[in-house]
């Protein structure tokens, strides 16, 4: 009879051997890989950036002593032309950081309709900062009127929110804003003494496409977020950049809304990898999302909106109205998509030009069997 000591040799050694059977099985049976235009989160680390992550120096973040973090925070910070930044978990955590920084109790912020820091990131700022969103409506090009911007700021009058902050978000819907609205924009909010964040989840997506650096964008702004888990390609994370005192009172939010982190070098270094590799390499997602856009353009049952195709994002709707349809063919052929009333296609680093063509081939196939 076998001793009780035993059991977890015996269930370890089963383990092995069922794991050791599925990676046989997977060499003779290849799974298919997916093509999956949901998004650009959905890009997995590549194996130099793991290699990248496996031998990170790490330390405790909450203490200051994390040097890869550190490295990290430099980097973004220089990136930016700011004085300071902030690693956090992510991008949502890292606009309401922003916000409640900027933003006391009862006072409100000025932001599209439309945008993430409104619309997508589950009422976190009037939830937990108890600050009052002003949503105005987003034109079709992404930018706010900002004649409307100066018509919503509220007079001194303890009948109203206190006006304290203008946002805005870079790229929006996959358009990039003009460096001359940015500034624009940013003239009236020091017009009118209001502080300017910039949702820069996809800041080098907008900079690749309007051809200027990062920093000449973050110049316009009083603080910006980026996100590194989208095309840049980490596993996690967004940096958040500004001057040092905001910076200061940031790292307290985080504090009280959970985000701080401990060994989290493991994860800075793919950011760091990200940083100083994978932005150059964004404009071929923008060809590859121009390419996608033209070849759906020729089918006819289609209506692709071209105008508004400028770095990685494509919108399109069947005219017929079978988008379930049409999304659940694609998925009986490994593509995936994120369908709503417009169906939103994302390019990214796992997505290659024959994917592309791939994918077209998938929708024309689709309406030649009905």
């Amino acid at each position: 009879m076998l001793s009780t000591r035993c059991l977890p040799f015996i269930l370890l050694s089963l383990y092995r051997f069922i794991e050791y059977r599925i990676y046989k099985d997977s060499l003779k049976y290849p799974v298919k890989p997916m093509i999956d235009l949901r998004s650009d989160t959905v890009t997995k680390p590549t194996p130099a950036m793991i290699e990248a992550m496996a031998a990170a120096p790490v330390g405790d973040d909450v203490w200051g002593d994390d040097p890869t973090v550190n490295r990290l925070e430099a980097l973004a910070a220089d990136m930016t032309g700011m004085a300071a930044s902030l690693f956090v978990p992510s991008g949502t955590m890292s606009n309401l950081l922003a916000i409640m920084t900027h933003c006391q109790r009862g006072e409100e912020y000025i932001v599209g309709q439309d945008a993430h820091t409104y619309k997508y990131e589950g009422g976190g700022a009037a939830v937990l900062g108890s600050v009052q969103p002003q949503p105005l409506e987003v034109n079709r090009d992404g930018t706010i009127s900002l004649d409307k911007v100066r018509a919503a700021i509220k007079p001194d009058d303890f009948h109203f929110a206190i006006t304290r902050l203008l946002c805005l978000e870079n790229t929006i819907g996959g358009q990039a804003l003009s460096m001359d609205y940015m500034s624009q924009a940013g003239a009236v909010a020091r017009e009118h003494e209001l502080k300017f964040h910039l949702d820069g989840a996809r800041l080098f997506n907008a900079a690749i496409k309007l051809g200027v650096e990062a920093r000449d964008i973050t110049s316009l702004f009083d603080s910006v977020s980026i996100c590194l888990s989208k095309g840049l390609g980490a596993p996690v994370g967004s940096v958040l950049c500004g001057e040092e005192d905001f910076i200061h009172s940031a790292r307290r939010w985080r504090k009280m809304l959970g985000g701080g982190m401990r060994q989290a070098g493991i994860i800075a270094a793919g950011g760091i990898y990200a940083l100083e590799n994978n932005i150059a390499r964004l404009a071929e997602d923008h060809a590859n999302a121009r390419l996608l856009g033209e070849g759906l353009g020729e089918i006819d049952e289609l209506d692709v909106d071209l105008d508004t195709l400028q770095t990685n994002m494509v919108f399109f709707r069947p005219r017929d109205g079978r988008h379930q349809e049409l999304t659940d063919y694609l998925a009986s052929q490994d593509m995936l998509v994120d369908a709503a009333k417009a169906i939103r296609l994302v390019t990214h680093m796992q997505i290659s030009q024959q994917d592309v063509e791939a994918f077209v081939q998938a929708v024309k196939t689709f309406y030649r069997k009905q």
